[in-house]
């Protein structure tokens, strides 16, 4: 315990003194949300991966979709780093980064209003980017005070109180500077961590050729022919379809994140973005492959408790395989949750905190690139402007994490689930298009609301109704489903001013 206790200080004393070292960077709107538009490849690729991969994959995904499709579901990991992150920097980063910083966007609302030349679009988007955002953040608190619980014995709401502040006091004294640097010291540790957490629990099944043998060996839960072997050693597992189902949900879904997509704004040029492509994937592949190749091997450890409502505790599945390693090994387990989650709590507040203050409190109207803004603005008036702008978003901060541990406090459903409902609503809302808008001139304002009430639409109404379609395949659903609704709906209304459009284009012949 002294070990554990001594370690997790030290971590939590680095993550708030980078938050003081950082305060300096985040006087200004653009140093507190962006880092000034100049994050080197290594941190910004450590802080899409970190903010990619936190408790929720680690306790939830890992746990629930290991016992359900077994060493299958290290194809989920494998989807993550090939789609979630070596396609998406390929397909959105230099785009990202280029067309932002020439429409002068901060936030992924504020990309649809001046894109699509619409106010509606920006108010509207960043409703749905602070909603959806909640279920999420609640997910990783859940997740990370599980596992806290178990490897301290502290009681879980102690837990989520405690984390929410920590994570709190970093982000408001050092933005997304101080972000992006504490998630390279996280990601670091997350990617030691998990290379032996899997080598001790495979030692506790008498190694890795042994658990696999053990693993071939298990009947299906419903085995229709009497046969042994369930498939849980298969190369695609029982239930290929539904397997495929959480690959799109969780690879193709951070392409329309406003958390994720966010870190290309900030990085510093497209050299950055060829080393950063290379560092996420890697990242990716040893983190998220990790996680769930591990988690594959839930079933070797016993079925986890029931829950009142007659369903599986699939959150206890994990720390439930680990909670019979070594305390140096439970302490290290406990630094890689606490790694993984605080960096993407940060990214969550903070982008929900920049998109209420920037996109709804103070929507400013910008020119288009070429067009000459009407009067000036006394330099002195400005700044004072900017410092209330941070302020407004340090309070909501704040705000942010009060509502989402309240949620964490009485969670309704598993944290794969929360993360469901979250992802699908806002992929299925902005990921068509936001990649649309990048390449197609064509794209429409109509075509984008149509997306918005798509995928917002699709997601509430299967919640309403009980979740007939599992919110897991249901957000895959809205996110595929969004590319021919933008397309189709385009196709059939007025197209926006062809002048305007040029003028946002040139960024890519620069």
């Amino acid at each position: 315990m002294v070990i554990k206790i001594l370690l997790t200080i030290i971590f939590l004393v680095v993550m708030v003194g980078v938050g003081v070292y950082s305060r300096k960077q985040a006087s200004s709107v653009d140093g507190f949300v962006l880092g000034g538009r100049s994050v080197g490849p290594w941190l910004t690729a450590f802080a899409y991966g970190t903010s990619y991969f936190s408790a929720v994959v680690f306790v939830g995904y890992a746990g629930q979709f290991g016992w359900k499709y077994g060493l299958s579901s290290t194809w989920i990991g494998v989807g993550n780093a090939v789609i979630g992150s070596l396609l998406a920097w390929l397909v959105l980063g230099r785009r990202t980064k280029l067309m932002t910083q020439h429409i002068e966007s901060r936030t992924m609302p504020d990309f649809f209003g001046t894109r699509f030349d619409s106010q509606g679009l920006r108010v509207v988007a960043s409703v749905i980017a602070f909603v959806f955002l909640i279920p999420y953040t609640a997910g990783v608190y859940k997740g990370i005070s599980t596992l806290f619980e178990m490897g301290f014995g502290i009681p879980y709401e102690y837990c989520v109180v405690i984390m929410a502040v920590l994570t709190a006091v970093y982000v408001i004294l050092g933005g997304y500077k101080a972000t992006a640097m504490n998630d390279f010291v996280q990601g670091v540790i997350m990617l030691f961590g998990i290379v032996v957490v899997i080598a001790a629990v495979l030692n506790t099944q008498g190694g890795l050729t042994a658990a696999v043998d053990k693993m071939a060996a298990l009947p299906a839960d419903t085995p229709a022919d009497g046969t042994v072997n369930g498939g849980f050693a298969d190369l695609f597992g029982p239930d290929p379809w539904g397997l495929l189902g959480v690959v799109i949900l969780t690879s193709l879904g951070t392409w329309g994140l406003p958390q994720m997509v966010g870190k290309f704004y900030s990085i510093t040029d497209e050299a950055a973005i060829r080393r950063g492509t290379i560092i996420s994937t890697v990242f990716a592949f040893i983190v998220a492959g990790g996680c769930y190749f591990l988690g594959g091997f839930g079933r070797l450890f016993g079925t986890p408790p029931m829950l009142p409502n007659g369903k599986l505790a699939f959150d206890s599945i994990v720390p439930s395989m680990l909670v019979t390693l070594p305390d140096v090994i439970i302490a290290l387990v406990v630094l890689l949750v606490l790694s993984a989650s605080m960096s993407t709590l940060a990214s969550l507040v903070l982008t929900s905190s920049s998109t209420m203050t920037l996109d709804l409190i103070y929507r400013d109207k910008k020119s288009l690139p070429g067009e000459v803004e009407e009067g000036t603005i006394d330099d002195m008036v400005s700044e004072r402007v900017e410092h209330r702008k941070v302020v407004v978003m340090r309070v909501l901060i704040v705000f942010f994490i009060v509502i989402s541990l309240m949620i964490a406090l009485n969670p309704p459903t598993f944290i794969a689930q929360l993360m469901g409902i979250s992802w699908g609503a806002l992929a299925g809302a902005f990921l068509a298009p936001f990649m649309l808008g990048l390449y197609w001139r064509g794209v429409t304002t109509a075509g984008v609301w149509a997306c918005f009430a798509w995928g917002v639409g699709l997601t509430v109404v299967n919640m309403l109704l009980g979740n007939p379609i599992n919110p897991i395949n249901c957000g895959a659903i809205a996110m595929v489903g969004g590319f021919p609704v933008v397309w189709l709906v385009s196709l059939l209304t007025p197209k926006m001013n062809r002048t305007t459009v040029d003028k946002i284009f040139e960024c890519y012949k620069k």
